[in-house]
């Protein structure tokens, strides 16, 4: 079985991924073999992409914040991996940033998932990361899947994206921060231990 270092060169040297090894940009995620929780995002966004640090940003912060850990807890990989569906920023899109690309979690989360046997939970931030784990168990829209994510525990608890740019959502659905987020507070802890 490979290890995590021969994955990450193999991330780095897979042709998908040359114009960001090129500019050596390294494919951000954290990942070790006693950690008990992934968080599956997205794709780092520019802020992160050049700090180095994945979720380094408001977003980061608030998600932390919706867990309940420090960062300090939040960077601890004994305990959390961090996989976005892509380890690298896609680019600007004509509003936001660019999707993630399509096949790149298919190729390296397995890979990586094989060498984390203790992981419990599986928190699924937004829309990119629910279509692709739970598939057609989703709800109609992202809105639904996260009112009914006990559908989805205990490996899976899906949640929306944490960037600023959710605040509308968030006045608009107060559930959220009244009922969901206290219980994965919760779970987190528990599973944390």
């Amino acid at each position: 079985m490979k290890n995590f270092s021969e994955i990450k060169r193999e991330i780095k040297k897979d042709p998908m991924n040359k114009e960001f090894t090129d500019k050596n940009m390294e494919p951000l995620y954290k990942a070790n073999k006693d950690a008990k929780i992934v968080i599956i995002g997205q794709a780092p966004g520019k802020v992160v992409q050049e700090s180095g640090t994945i979720w380094n940003d408001k977003s980061g912060d608030r998600l932390r914040d919706w867990l309940g850990v420090s960062r300090k807890e939040f960077y601890d990989t004994d305990t959390f991996a961090l996989l976005p569906m892509d380890f690298y920023y896609p680019g600007k899109a004509k509003t936001g940033d660019n999707k993630p690309r399509k096949d790149f979690a298919n190729k390296w989360h397995k890979e990586l998932f094989k060498l984390m046997p203790n992981l419990k939970l599986y928190i699924l931030v937004g829309r990119y990361a629910q279509d692709y784990y739970l598939k057609d168990t989703k709800e109609k829209n992202l809105t639904e899947t996260v009112k009914n994510y006990k559908n989805y525990l205990p490996k899976y608890f899906p949640i929306i994206h944490p960037s600023p740019l959710n605040g509308r959502w968030l006045s608009k659905n107060p559930w959220f921060e009244k009922d969901v987020v206290p219980e994965l507070k919760k779970i987190v802890k528990e599973v944390s231990k």
